[in-house]
């Protein structure tokens, strides 16, 4: 018996064993679209009133969840990779919490997750070809089974997605942090010390050295308010650490303005897509656990 004779043979006896159930399944659709809507409700609340919290928990989900379903079904591949990721962004988040803070960590740090970034990019956009060309047919040219080619496609595209969103998480705590230990950036309120001219507050560097002094020598960028930054710091700030308001004076950030190649822009776009997919990832599978467990004490199959 071929694979897809089995799988229709077994979709059969689903729909003999269901027959007859449907109002118990009309029942069960009104408890899940009911408990997605009071569990929205309840995610957007808390994010809005306890927001650091809120992505703490999310992070920790994203990071914990994925690794139970890799050990439960035996997905050694995806566990190599997350075992790896996990070992350099805890080193890198080891460097970003130091006190003092080496002027050299920043860069370090941005540059990681910048890496981390681009891969999941590419990989997500690898996926999503992979698959419309499955759909389209393409891989009959090439004598590929649709179902090797489907598989290909849906592993690259959530290795792509899951990784974006976790490098982003990961790189918005660092970015806080460091910034909070140079000085010039509070969160909650006024900054510690009082920035010069001539310092970026990402970095905590100058902007231009003289050729005997330590530092960086690279392009500037200047914000609406006037405000200069080392040009990679300030949008490894944006991009990367998913900032939009200045690292000094907190003022809005135009992203737009700052994009000026139109590629960039995709960026900008794929990040506000993985900030989208972190509610799929960390929180669907807790509301679909607790609508078994509502539909289980009811008696509901």
């Amino acid at each position: 018996m071929t694979h897809r004779e089995n799988w229709k043979m077994q979709h059969e006896r689903l729909h003999v064993t269901h027959s007859g159930h449907e109002a118990m399944h009309a029942e069960m659709v009104l408890i899940l679209i009911a408990t997605l809507v009071v569990a929205q409700i309840v995610l957007v609340q808390w994010k809005q009133r306890h927001n650091r919290s809120y992505n703490l928990v999310t992070l920790l989900q994203m990071w914990v969840v994925p690794l139970y379903f890799t050990i439960k079904l035996y997905w050694w591949r995806f566990l190599s990779m997350w075992g790896m990721f996990s070992v350099v962004t805890s080193y890198v988040i080891f460097r970003a919490t130091r006190k003092p803070l080496s002027c050299r960590t920043p860069r370090m740090v941005y540059k990681w997750f910048l890496l981390i970034y681009k891969l999941s990019y590419a990989v997500g956009v690898l996926g999503y070809m992979a698959i419309m060309f499955t759909m389209f047919g393409f891989n009959v040219f090439f004598r590929i089974k649709a179902e090797d080619s489907m598989d290909v496609g849906v592993i690259m595209l959530f290795y792509g997605l899951y990784y974006g969103v976790m490098g982003r998480d990961f790189a918005e705590i660092c970015s806080d942090y460091m910034a909070s230990t140079i000085g010039y950036y509070n969160k909650g309120g006024m900054p510690n010390r009082s920035l010069t001219g001539d310092i970026c507050a990402v970095c905590g560097q100058r902007i231009l050295v003289h050729v005997e002094e330590e530092g960086f020598i690279e392009d500037t960028y200047q914000l609406s308010c006037n405000h200069i930054f080392h040009e990679f710091c300030i949008r490894g700030w944006c991009i990367v650490g998913k900032k939009q308001t200045c690292p000094y004076c907190n003022e809005k950030v135009d992203l737009k303005r700052m994009m000026n190649n139109p590629w960039e822009k995709t960026h900008v776009l794929y990040g506000q897509l993985l900030d989208w997919l972190r509610y799929l990832v960390a929180w669907q599978p807790i509301i679909i656990g607790i609508v078994h467990g509502i539909n289980f004490s009811l008696g509901l199959k």
